[in-house]
C-alpha cells in the first residue's frame, strides 16, 4: 500500500452556474516534493491539512474532520470505460492517490501511517457537489458518482509530519464496528435508515454526522 501521488490545487475562477463564490481549489495536480500535513482548524476557519492546496468553500469544506480527501486508484480506474478516459490523479479532487489502499472500504476511526511522521484517521466520505459536477463536465455526474457507491475518504490529521509520493501507508488501527466510508456514504445519500448504524463509530464518526445520526434517531425512535 502506498501514495501514488499527493495533490494541491490553487484557487482557481470558474463559471458554475451552482458555484456563487466564483472560485475553486477542486483542480488538484499532483507535486513533487514533500508536503507539510497538520491539523488546519475548525470547520469554517481551517482549510486543507495540506500545505499550499486550497480551499474556498469553508463553510462545506476543510476544517480539522475533513482535513485530507484520499481517493483509491482502483476506484478511478473504474471510471474508465465510462469516461472514455483514464482520470489523472488528483482528478477527483483528492489530496491523496492511493494504491493498494481500500478508501472506500475503510471503517471510520480506522488510522493509517504514510511514511515516518504523518497518522490519518478515517472520518467520513466525500458527498459529491455541483462544483464536483462542474469540473468533471459530466451530464448527470452526481447521480452517477452516487450510484458508484464508491466516494472516497476524509480524514483528520492525528500526527503531522511530511509525506511524498512514493510513501509506504500502513493501517496502525482498525475499530471493532463495521461502519465503513461506503456505509456511510449510503445512509448520507440514498438510505437515510441506516444513519442509526452510523452512531457505532462513536467519537470517530465526524460530528455533523454523528449529530445528524442522533436526531434521526430521536425523531423515529429507533
Amino acid at each position: 500500500m502506498k501514495l501514488l501521488s499527493v495533490n494541491l490545487g490553487r484557487e482557481k475562477a470558474v463559471t458554475y452556474t451552482d458555484n456563487p463564490e466564483g472560485v475553486t481549489g477542486i483542480d488538484k495536480r499532483p507535486v513533487d516534493g514533500p508536503v507539510r500535513v497538520a491539523a488546519p482548524g475548525p470547520k469554517g476557519i481551517g482549510g486543507s491539512g495540506l500545505a499550499g492546496d486550497a480551499v474556498c468553500k469553508r463553510q462545506h469544506h476543510g476544517g480539522d474532520d475533513q482535513a485530507v480527501y484520499a481517493m483509491a486508484r482502483e476506484d478511478l480506474d473504474a471510471w474508465e470505460g465510462e469516461l472514455g478516459r483514464t482520470p489523472a490523479n488528483g482528478a477527483f479532487g483528492e489530496n491523496l492517490t492511493t494504491e493498494g489502499v481500500d478508501v472506500s472500504g475503510a471503517l471510520i476511526g480506522e488510522r493509517w501511517r504514510i511514511g515516518s511522521e504523518v497518522v490519518l484517521e478515517v472520518t467520513s466520505a466525500r458527498i459529491p457537489c455541483g462544483t464536483f459536477q462542474g469540473h468533471m463536465d459530466e451530464p448527470r455526474w452526481v447521480k452517477r458518482f452516487t450510484q458508484k457507491g464508491a466516494p472516497g475518504a476524509y480524514l483528520r490529521v492525528i500526527r503531522p509530519g511530511e509525506i511524498r509520493t512514493g510513501d509506504p501507508v500502513e493501517i496502525v488501527h482498525r475499530p471493532g464496528h463495521d461502519v465503513t466510508v461506503a456505509l456511510v456514504f449510503r445512509a448520507s445519500t440514498t438510505e437515510r435508515p441506516l444513519l442509526p448504524r452510523l452512531l457505532a463509530a462513536g467519537e470517530a464518526l465526524h460530528p455533523e454526522l454523528r449529530k445528524w445520526a442522533q436526531e434521526y434517531v430521536d425523531q423515529h425512535g429507533v
